[in-house]
């Protein structure tokens, strides 16, 4: 277990998936947890669950940031750790097939709602209580370093987010705070989007051994892995890490296997 005791942290699109995860990992490990997402009904297992505080926004949309600023400063008066988690793939397709519209709505989501949620996230640590401090992680996948032809714009975005990172990371320790800034790369991971994908396939126990064998370990991730990854590089443990990509894809990007 991490110790987060005393800090505060942020997730977005923390209603499912790895977000949800993390925010429950976090929440043991210690944090004051605030989440955000756009569905308020699934949202309110997640605050039962954790104790967790709900803020309804779209990672795009820079009014939402500009209040759940305010929030963070008024109620809490500091934050530690945010994990930029949130994304969409829905409408993607290949270079030839994905229209505009498509286009648009992934790149808004996936690169400026990241970029946006950074912002927030650099502006807020600067102010924090003793100085500079905080750890940012960014969700990105091993599509950004193994392009998928069929979700040209997801796999676009992903890659960009690493060069995001490492902007942010260079910005931040030549500023002189101690503000961190780290990538995260998970291969398939078992959430329940995947497993609706297996359960409606005509063959279940054919497309979970698709799913699995993409990986040479044999199995997909499962969604607690990569939440303590995340809890490690936003612990002190992880004080002098910033900059870098972690993997967690079951040594799928590692190499070839040969003949």
């Amino acid at each position: 277990m991490a110790d987060l005791n005393g800090k505060v942290a942020l997730v977005t699109g923390g209603t499912s998936g790895i977000g949800r995860a993390t925010v429950e990992r976090l929440a043991r490990d210690g944090a004051t947890l605030l989440f955000t997402g756009s569905n308020a009904e699934a949202a309110r297992s997640v605050t039962d669950a954790t104790g967790a505080r709900f803020l309804k926004s779209r990672v795009e949309n820079p009014d939402d940031w500009a209040a759940i600023e305010a929030t963070v400063r008024a109620d809490y008066g500091r934050l530690d750790i945010m994990f930029a988690n949130a994304g969409v793939e829905s409408g993607d397709g290949s270079i030839e097939s994905i229209d505009l519209a498509a286009w648009d709505k992934i790149l808004s989501v996936n690169l400026t709602g990241v970029m946006l949620t950074v912002k927030s996230a650099v502006r807020l640590m600067r102010a924090n209580p003793g100085g500079p401090t905080g750890s940012i992680i960014i969700n990105s996948s091993m599509s950004a370093h193994r392009a998928m032809g069929n979700f040209v714009a997801y796999s676009t975005t992903k890659t960009a987010v690493l060069a995001l990172c490492k902007s942010v990371a260079l910005h931040c320790a030549t500023e002189g705070t101690q503000i961190r800034c780290n990538a995260i790369l998970p291969g398939v991971v078992e959430t329940d989007m995947i497993r609706g994908v297996i359960d409606r396939s005509p063959d279940p126990a054919a497309a979970r051994g698709m799913f699995e064998g993409m990986a040479p370990m044999k199995r997909m991730a499962q969604v607690g892995e990569v939440a303590a990854l995340v809890a490690f590089l936003a612990s002190e443990d992880a004080a002098f890490i910033s900059g870098s990509e972690y993997l967690i894809d079951g040594a799928t990007l590692a190499g070839a296997q040969g003949v």
